[in-house]
């Protein structure tokens, strides 16, 4: 076990202040998230993990239930709810487009070759999908994907530049369903 992982052993984010528990992105319904790399709740291979810690940053497979009728805009939200700091770290957010595609192959949320109908957006450590890396020793951390369902595709340019905190909070189209899978890793 490292020092600084053994010093903020009990230090972590929660999942009090993740996308899920915005006012604004609360939804009626219920979409199913799953993935072929790993079930919810369970150990995410090394390959989606961060290339410093020998993965290969490869954002996993998803996919979900049918959407609801009206569904114009999916807003995906990648969290780590367990890094030492007082909010959790975006590793990702995306806007994708439904009518492009119903699930993701592994690497879609790429930075400079996203996948068909996929749009990402800054997240809190750069652009595009970043792998879990934990401090060695500071126990599992949680990455939480979330997928939102939006009856309008009102997120337009300026958020490429915007930083997630200040984004999520300001999506304004109502969400009519919502879902999420939790992936596990630690070192």
């Amino acid at each position: 076990m490292s020092p600084l992982g053994r010093l903020l052993k009990n230090r972590r984010a929660g999942d009090t202040h993740t996308a899920w528990n915005l006012p604004n992105l609360q939804g009626p319904g219920l979409l199913t998230l799953t993935s072929q790399d790993f079930d919810d709740g369970a150990a995410m291979p090394l390959k989606t993990c961060a290339k410093t810690i020998r993965g290969e940053d490869l954002s996993p497979h998803l996919a979900w239930t049918p959407l609801p009728p009206g569904t114009a805009q999916l807003l995906l939200v990648v969290e780590d709810v367990d890094v030492p700091i007082s909010r959790p770290a975006v590793h990702c957010l995306a806007l994708i487009d439904p009518a492009a595609t119903g699930h993701l192959e592994p690497g879609a949320l790429a930075a400079r070759r996203p996948g068909p109908g996929v749009r990402v957006l800054r997240s809190s450590v750069g652009r595009g999908y970043h792998g879990p890396a934990p401090i060695k020793g500071h126990g599992p951390h949680h990455y939480v994907f979330q997928l939102f369902a939006l009856s309008a595709p009102e997120i337009d340019a300026a958020a490429d530049r915007a930083r997630p905190r200040a984004l999520l909070p300001a999506v304004t189209a109502p969400v009519l369903a919502r879902g999420r899978l939790t992936g596990v890793y630690e070192r």
